[in-house]
């Protein structure tokens, strides 16, 4: 996405610029938030669930199906979106920041590091950019978990839960898990963003190789 909206508002794809990315990232994790929010519903209901010692609501579903067909019935069609906006603005959140703060990182770090581009580079870059992205994501995702999880219609939205949260726990209550957080979340971001850079390099080498064959030059590639 980032390439093609790229080709669309700058000269140079490769170019890097906040705006594209910014915007590239979260539009991404709002789609993929929207598209995925109903298995996101079914797996916190999961988790959450515990006969031995129950906290918080509690939703007995056999398995991840079962659990789609019980909402279904239950809380007809809409209910299966139930916290579609904060798992759309958390998305969001996070994605936007997730390739600015990792490009900066690597030009800080090579200008001021003196690091040079490989592996050791894409892992450093990745870890700034899973903390921060941890950081910013985290609070709606403790909004997004509670209207998940809610009983009935304790939270009318987004904006009732942080404000019901914060008056009866405290500020520091939306940072409640953000280590469990952090260990889940920076292992994803590392091997995303190292993984996406090392397929580039590989995809660059195959077009450099089997394009030229192909009778394609320079300029059609482009």
């Amino acid at each position: 996405m980032r390439k093609g909206m790229s080709r669309l508002f700058l000269a140079n794809e490769n170019a890097q610029n906040l705006a594209i990315n910014v915007l590239c990232g979260a539009s991404s994790g709002i789609i993929g938030a929207a598209a995925g929010s109903p298995f996101f519903l079914v797996k916190t209901r999961l988790q959450s669930y515990s006969p031995v010692r129950p906290v918080g609501t509690q939703h007995n579903y056999r398995n991840a199906w079962d659990g789609l067909r019980q909402i279904y019935k239950g809380e007809g069609f809409f209910g299966l979106y139930r916290g579609i906006t904060a798992a759309m603005v958390r998305t969001g959140f996070g994605s936007s920041v997730q390739l600015p703060t990792y490009f900066l990182a690597k030009r800080q770090l090579v200008k001021h590091a003196g690091m040079e581009e490989g592996p050791a580079l894409h892992l450093a870059s990745s870890s700034v950019s899973g903390f921060v992205v941890c950081c910013v994501m985290h609070p709606p995702d403790t909004i997004m978990s509670r209207l998940y999880n809610q009983h009935g219609n304790l939270y009318s939205g987004i904006f009732d839960c942080l404000g019901k949260t914060i008056r009866t726990e405290g500020i520091f209550a939306i940072y409640k898990g953000f280590i469990p957080h952090l260990a889940r979340i920076l292992p994803h971001t590392i091997l995303t963003l190292s993984l996406a850079e090392q397929t580039a390099k590989l995809v660059r080498k195959v077009e450099n190789r089997i394009l030229p064959m192909l009778g394609y030059d320079e300029e059609e590639r482009l």
